[in-house]
This record gives C-alpha cells, sequence and structure tokens, in this order.
C-alpha cells in the first residue's frame, strides 16, 4: 500500500497569518526525502490554503506523484489541464465546510462528471472520484472511464464503537473487491491516523492512502521526516 501525503495543512498555517513560512513546497520537498510515493494537494474554489503558486512549484519540483484534488469546475479543470498532475481526484466542495465532509454522489453528477473525465484524460490525466464505499456509486465512476476511485474512510473513522467500526471496514473491504473486478485503482483516505491505520492496512487491495492532518499535527512534536517515518511504519 503506498503513502501519499497531503501538505494542504501547512499551506493554512502559512496564510493563517499571510506570510510566506511555514511553505508547503518545502514540506512536499521534505516528505519525497522521508520516503512518501506522493504528494496530494487540494486547490479549493476559495484558495484557503493551497494556491496556485505552490500548485506550479509543486509540478516543476517534486519527483514523486502529484495528486490534484479539485471540484469540477471550469476554472480549476482548466488549471488542471495546464498543470498536468499524474492524477486528478474530483471532490465535492462546499464554501462552508472545514473538510470535505464526504463522497460526490456520480450517479447524480454523471453527466457533469463525464465531461470533466474527458477534459481531464485529453490532458493526459489520470482520474479518481472520491466516493463513499457504494457498489452503485462504484458502478457509475467505471461507466464513465474514471481511472480510479478514492473511498472516503471519514465514516470508519469517526466510528465510536468497535462494532461500527468493523462493520465500515467490511463496507469498504466489499467496496475494494468490487472496483477491483471493474478495473479500476483503488485510493482510500480521509480521517486515517496513527491509530485506525493499523487495522485498516489489513485491507491489502487498495493500491493508496492519503494522510494529511494526523501527520502535519504528529509533525508539531516530532518533525516532518519523523512524523512520515513512523507512519510510513504503520503502513507496513
Amino acid at each position: 500500500m503506498r503513502f501519499s501525503l497531503n501538505v494542504d495543512h501547512i499551506a493554512l498555517l502559512r496564510n493563517a497569518r499571510g506570510e510566506t513560512q511555514p511553505d508547503p513546497v518545502t514540506a512536499a520537498l521534505l516528505a519525497e526525502q522521508a520516503g512518501v510515493d506522493g504528494i496530494v494537494v487540494h486547490l479549493r474554489e476559495d484558495r484557503r490554503h493551497i494556491n496556485e503558486r505552490d500548485l506550479r512549484l509543486l509540478r516543476e519540483l517534486i519527483t514523486t506523484k502529484l495528486d490534484l484534488e479539485m471540484a469540477a469546475t471550469d476554472e480549476i479543470i482548466k488549471i488542471a489541464c495546464d498543470v498536468a498532475p499524474e492524477l486528478a481526484t474530483i471532490v465535492p466542495e462546499k464554501r462552508q465546510e472545514l473538510t470535505t465532509e464526504g463522497g460526490i454522489s456520480v450517479i447524480d453528477n454523471i453527466t457533469k462528471l463525464k465531461s470533466a473525465i474527458n477534459d481531464l484524460h485529453n490532458s493526459d490525466i489520470e482520474v479518481s472520484l472520491f466516493i463513499e464505499p457504494d457498489i452503485d456509486q462504484i458502478d457509475a465512476a467505471a461507466q464513465i472511464s474514471s481511472d480510479y476511485i478514492e473511498i472516503h474512510t471519514g465514516v470508519f473513522a469517526n466510528a465510536i464503537s468497535e462494532e461500527e467500526q468493523f462493520d465500515e471496514l467490511e463496507k469498504i473491504r466489499l467496496a475494494v473487491k468490487h472496483a477491483k473486478k471493474l478495473g479500476l485503482g483503488v485510493n482510500a483516505g480521509h480521517g486515517l491516523n496513527y491509530q485506525n491505520i493499523k487495522i485498516f492496512r489489513e485491507l491489502a487491495d487498495i493500491d493508496e492512502v492519503s494522510i494529511g492532518q494526523a501527520v502535519i499535527a504528529r509533525s508539531v512534536f516530532v518533525g516532518l521526516n519523523q512524523a512520515i517515518k513512523e507512519m510510513i511504519n504503520l503502513i507496513g
């Protein structure tokens, strides 16, 4: 299972005071040195953390993989096609939310998402759709030629009881198997941390996990290099 680091929270800290530090580009380069398999950033409509300067420098400087999380809007699709990340992960986006709150409904947005995927494919960008572990949504993603899905793991991560956690884990397991049968790549992310990743790694068919907040928070106390190496060791 590969591990990509989301550096949005580095940019969020920088922007809190309108300063230039800490620089998410520097963090991404340090993360690559520490052994991550890729860098994830979310270019939001309101630019609350990552901005276009960050995105373009990351495209120029990182040597692993760039995964651009994005809404399927004309403005962001145009930027994505120009920057050409290896992967574009389409997510739902609301201005009021603190973080992405759930998966996008592919079924309810078939035409819009199919058009976005076609535009991105025409720029040689692979596409992932951030969805719930739902069989019907996975079928819809395959129908419109998505290359990957990224399973929203927030319900699993926020489970109160062990029983609830195991139930959600089983739902994810079945979703992963179904997606693989359809020829989709499978990533996962949201709310994964140093505690719940231990059981989550049982899902061997998942290609990659995307983790951000937990690692950045840990790095405040132990440094980014150590925080990343600790997570890599847990993912195994």
